[in-house]
């Protein structure tokens, strides 16, 4: 399994490096798979509403009414089915590729399966509700799926009489059955627009729209290839002939050439089997838990930072337990706490100047504590010599920061860098512990735990608390957002940063301007 994951990881990483130059990192389609899936959604939605504007119903009328919208308002409700037909191929792609790239970066077990588990049931509500599509257009592709899908629901012990009769002779067809298909093919989609929202319910700060330049790219494509190719119907639909050849739609029919070689029955349990493989997945090994964050009541004011910065929405707010003037505290739900650390680096009191009292913000992880930051922070820049002295600060799920180490350079690994309390940074540079300061851990626009890279450029930015002070020199901060398979490029941006660290020499503190005090005139020259 880990190597199966490793390899997904690194032929993912590879493309996404091609894509980071060609799009980059903010509109890199595959840093948002979640949202485009939901724009695509849309797109099907809002093109849906306007075909069925013009469709028919009837046995007859079906296929004509959707032959007048392609090729007589071709320019308008046919752009619109092609528009439909396109934008629901798309979903399909982008939801796969979510599917297998949170799998690849293994982003599915602990306590994230509950994303995972949700989103299964998707997949077969957004290939239902595309496979109802193909019934009402009632062309000969429509009229195979009919008789294929039917014949596979047959071999399910739920109906008393076949349901493939239906489809023997057009006697047997009656305009009740398109109504019956256009009602399920706008009830699955309702039912999916709920699953959906119920599979971001743990996630704070969801990502629902994907940014607006590559929103409109795709949906520009998405036109372009409406005229280029629109959707055609294969012919009519007759019942009295049996459709010898069709032209499938592979996104959604991909399992039906699979019945011309194996049983209805055969294939329920492949897809039984598949489908349980997929929900057991996440605890095929379970994942070890990491204890979850820890209050400290006696050093939290209930400022609530931590509960605005968690990504995964495991902390809440209630009254003070403890008898304090404060009016709340933080809770912490262990079932969704992935012990990121990125409540303890949005914690005011979590700060390494601290020497009066323990260093025990109001927020902290066990298996990494902010005074164990700072212990391994002191060691790594005790051991620093030369000029151009570097501290990086990196995270468990970005590149490995041993190979940076040096007579220079020294490193500590964090589990999020959103995790570092940006006073860390102020703390090593200031008190000249360091000359400069490296941060870097996954891929821009992809962080592991979600929010750990966005909220640690916002604190630098001073746009987000808590903010990094303005007296620290910018000039001796840099930030390298690289992932995995980009590490020489790591060790070169490194390189030329002790370069330019060694021209700006060791830090002094800027000197505070002398005031200039106004001579006061005496009492004799009043006079």
């Amino acid at each position: 399994m880990n190597s199966a994951k490793r390899f997904a990881r690194a032929v993912f990483e590879r493309v996404e490096s091609v894509f980071d130059v060609m799009f980059t990192p903010a509109w890199n389609p595959f840093y948002q798979l979640g949202a485009l899936g939901w724009f695509f959604y849309w797109i099907v939605a809002v093109s849906g509403f306007y075909v069925y504007i013009f469709y028919d119903s009837g046995v007859e009328q079906a296929y004509a009414s959707v032959e007048y919208m392609t090729h007589v308002q071709w320019y308008a409700a046919g752009v619109m089915r092609s528009l439909h037909r396109y934008a629901s191929d798309a979903l399909v792609v982008v939801m796969v590729l979510h599917l297998l790239r949170e799998f690849a970066m293994d982003r599915f077990r602990g306590p994230r399966w509950f994303a995972w588990l949700t989103g299964v049931p998707i997949l077969w509500l957004v290939y239902a509700s595309g496979i109802s599509g193909y019934w009402v257009v009632w062309d000969k592709l429509a009229q195979y799926v009919a008789l294929v899908t039917s014949e596979w629901l047959d071999a399910l012990p739920l109906f008393g009489e076949p349901i493939a009769r239906n489809f023997i002779h057009a006697s047997t067809l009656s305009g009740r059955f398109f109504t019956l298909m256009v009602f399920i093919h706008i009830a699955v989609p309702l039912i999916l627009l709920f699953v959906m929202w119920v599979h971001i319910q743990r996630h704070g700060h969801s990502k629902v729209n994907p940014p607006r330049g590559l929103a409109l790219g795709s949906l520009a494509a998405l036109l372009v290839l409406s005229l280029a190719y629109p959707a055609y119907s294969q012919g009519p639909a007759n019942l009295s002939e049996v459709p010898a050849e069709v032209d499938l739609d592979w996104f959604y029919l991909t399992l039906y050439p699979l019945l011309d070689v194996m049983s209805g029955a055969a294939l329920w349990m492949l897809v039984g089997v598949a489908t349980l493989v997929l929900l057991t997945l996440p605890w095929l090994p379970p994942k070890r838990r990491a204890p979850h964050a820890l209050v400290s009541l006696d050093n939290c004011n209930g400022c609530a930072r931590c509960v605005a910065d968690c990504p995964f929405m495991a902390l809440t707010m209630r009254p003070r337990s403890d008898g304090s003037a404060f009016a709340q505290e933080v809770v912490v739900d262990p079932a969704k706490c992935v012990a990121c650390g990125i409540c303890a680096g949005a914690c005011p009191t979590a700060t390494p100047y601290r020497r009066r009292s323990a260093l025990v913000p109001g927020i902290d992880v066990p298996d990494l504590t902010v005074a164990e930051i700072r212990r391994q922070t002191l060691a790594a820049t005790a051991a620093l010599s030369g000029a151009g002295r570097v501290l990086v600060f990196g995270c468990s799920c970005g590149p490995p920061l041993a190979n940076l180490a040096g007579p220079a350079v020294g490193t500590v690994t964090l589990e999020c860098i959103g995790q570092l309390p940006p006073s860390f940074i102020d703390f090593v540079i200031t008190r000249r512990h360091a000359d400069g300061v490296l941060l870097t851990g996954c891929r821009d626009g992809d962080c592991h735990f979600r929010l750990g890279i966005r909220w640690t450029r916002e604190r630098l930015a001073g746009t987000r608390d808590p903010r990094l002070r303005q007296r620290v020199p910018r000039e001796r901060l840099v930030s390298c957002w690289l992932g995995l398979d980009r590490q020489r490029a790591l060790a070169r941006e490194l390189e030329a940063f002790c370069e330019r660290l060694i021209r700006l020499g060791p830090f002094t503190r800027p000197q505070p301007a002398t005031p200039v005090v106004a001579e006061q005139p005496s009492p004799e020259s009043d006079a």
